[in-house]
């Protein structure tokens, strides 16, 4: 890869296909691949319809889409200031180790600023050492001193 520009750019409509495939991707990579239940339609809906509920940038290198960050905006009452979700940053395996995560975690932190964020949270596996290694490696803090909780599926459901 040595030589090719990385172009970070916002999704739009067109890359919903390739969008996809680095959604099936990242659940592979994740080992849940069965859990997705993203279709073309509904990203159409939630991504580009009138009230977007989260953006996505693509890593692009010669035309070829190859990473992807997906994140929305949070509200932090202790900083009363906006925050940023990091849902999913993928990178093809072939282009790991190559900057396309640095690249677009370097534009969502521009994004960060340019909205007068307070702070990016994301999770990561904690059997994803690599992924580990790359956040502390760009200045992440990982804290240990709180869990993951979710309500899913019939969780949610209120009688």
């Amino acid at each position: 890869m040595k030589g090719r520009n990385i172009l970070i750019r916002d999704a739009n409509q067109r890359d919903i296909p390739a969008m996809m495939e680095l959604i099936h991707l990242k659940a592979e990579f994740d080992g849940c691949l069965e859990s997705v239940e993203a279709t073309p339609q509904k990203l159409e809906i939630d991504l580009f319809g009138e009230k977007p509920l989260a953006f996505v940038l693509l890593a692009e290198v010669d035309g070829d889409i190859i990473g992807l960050a997906t994140y929305h905006f949070i509200y932090s009452t202790f900083l009363a200031k906006p925050g940023i979700w990091l849902d999913d940053l993928y990178v093809k395996a072939e282009y790991r180790s190559h900057r396309v995560g640095q690249a677009l975690m370097l534009r969502l932190r521009q994004i960060g600023q340019e909205k007068g964020c307070g702070r990016i949270d994301w999770t990561v596996a904690v059997s994803n050492e690599g992924g580990i290694n790359f956040y502390e490696k760009i200045g992440a803090k990982l804290i240990n001193k709180v869990k993951l909780c979710r309500l899913d599926g019939l969780s949610i459901t209120v009688e």
